[in-house]
């Protein structure tokens, strides 16, 4: 699954991944994402423990944000998700739950500034709130009912 979302993610990269035929087979894809990340989003939550740091549910959910942050910076792809509902919600619940999390234990988490003396982690989900913040941001752009929202 991984993979499968590393290939998606080159392709909405692409400047034009949308050719005049298939541009519902990418609203599709993207109703299919945002409605997987809603349902597995508090999955991140199990990296926080040493012994689920490779957690494959969780290590899925970090791609599909990728793959959302991609998607929603491109302008095609941005109003079909800004209306998407509870989207915008699940991602600030997200991003208050993992913010939480760092701040209770030393974890993947945890914001770099508290870590002073250790070494650097190189995890998957090493700035996950960071593609939380930005996703609520570009479901935000000129969008007053989600500015509205946050």
């Amino acid at each position: 699954r991984v993979t499968l979302l590393e290939l998606m993610m080159a392709k909405v990269s692409e400047k034009s991944p949308v050719t005049s035929e298939d541009p519902n087979v990418f609203i599709r894809h993207a109703d299919f994402f945002a409605d997987c990340f809603q349902e597995k989003c508090e999955a991140v939550l199990k990296l926080t423990s040493e012994a689920d740091a490779e957690d494959e549910e969780a290590l899925v959910t970090v791609r599909l944000l990728d793959v959302l942050c991609e998607m929603t910076s491109k302008n095609r792809h941005l109003e079909h998700l800004q209306a998407l509902p509870g989207l915008l919600e699940r991602a600030i619940d997200t991003l208050r739950l993992t913010h939480l999390a760092g701040k209770q234990a030393l974890n993947v988490f945890t914001a770099t500034h508290a870590r002073t003396g250790q070494e650097e982690i190189s995890h998957p989900a090493v700035g996950f709130k960071s593609h939380l913040i930005r996703l609520i941001g570009n479901l935000c752009y000129k969008h007053k009912g989600n500015q509205d929202k946050v």
